[in-house]
């Protein structure tokens, strides 16, 4: 049995600070090999747990309210997770985590590998460990689809996170990126009413990656299923708006931890967190953002 554990942590970068200025001698080892086994024994227990939860850089709602300054790099991100979805700084291209690799589905669909020193104002990623496989078949739209999992994770248990992997011969994938912001910011909601793209890939094979939020997430995601997409040739890739596919395998990581990181960005301290943004999320979850 997994334990459930809410851990939000703000990470400091405190400049200055000297662990030699202590006041301890540097001649006190009695007790050396036991500090050292309990640290070992601390770092076991906090890699296996790192596994089991959702690593999300920023709340969603700081990125709505035009938060699109990165506050961790991608090679950092691979520290914490292999299996993900999330953006870029200035919003440039849709985040797709896949088996360690990050990749971005850039304005017109098509696909890179991103640099390590690229920086992220939002994602969500883990370690994929698949605890359930099984097939789905005939699946004629994404409401469909959503139906099916939200009757699954009522059998699961709903307070949990899920990152799913779907993988199979798509008969359509409907997708989007967007344009790179520029400075001064405006909001998501405006940002892809004017610089959202669409395309359609036909016949296309890959991965679509799925997180789920609980409910009580609303105010830090978006709760339910979102789905970003990339091709098995990692050729075509987006934010998925809607699918179709006829067979198609389901891997499940059912996800008890979650641990969030709070951006050091010039906006974030002064974002009005508490304005109700339901709406406008909502309108960047659909096709031209409407």
């Amino acid at each position: 049995m997994k334990r459930f554990c809410l851990a939000i942590a703000a990470v400091m970068l405190l400049g200055g600070c000297s662990s030699a200025a202590t006041g301890e001698s540097s001649t006190s080892t009695g007790n050396a090999s036991a500090d050292s086994s309990t640290v070992s024994a601390e770092k076991t227990v906090s890699v296996e747990n790192d596994r089991e939860s959702v690593y999300q850089v920023s709340l969603l709602q700081g990125l709505t309210l035009g938060d699109y300054y990165g506050s961790v790099t991608v090679g950092k991100l691979k520290e914490k997770g292999d299996t993900g979805i999330g953006t870029f700084e200035g919003v440039n291209g849709e985040l797709i985590m896949l088996d360690g690799v990050v990749y971005r589905a850039k304005e017109d669909g098509s696909v890179e590998v991103a640099p390590d020193e690229e920086t992220i104002p939002f994602a969500d990623v883990t370690f994929f460990d698949n605890d359930t496989t099984e097939e789905i078949s005939n699946i004629a739209n994404i409401d469909e689809l959503k139906s099916y999992l939200d009757k699954k994770v009522d059998g699961y248990g709903k307070n949990r996170f899920y990152m799913i992997k779907i993988s199979g011969k798509f008969k359509s994938v409907y997708a989007r990126s967007e344009l790179k912001q520029e400075e001064p910011y405006k909001t998501l909601a405006e940002a892809l009413s004017t610089d959202q793209r669409e395309f359609t890939f036909s016949d296309t094979e890959g991965t679509v990656v799925g997180l789920y939020c609980p409910e009580y997430m609303n105010d830090l995601n978006a709760v339910g299923w979102h789905f970003h997409y990339v091709s098995d040739d990692k050729q075509n890739g987006g934010h998925v708006l809607g699918l179709e596919f006829e067979n198609a395998k389901i891997s499940w990581d059912n996800t008890d931890g979650f641990n969030m990181q709070l951006p050091e960005t010039q906006m974030f301290p002064t974002l009005d967190l508490t304005i109700d943004q339901s709406e406008d999320i909502h309108k960047v979850e659909q096709a031209d953002g409407k």
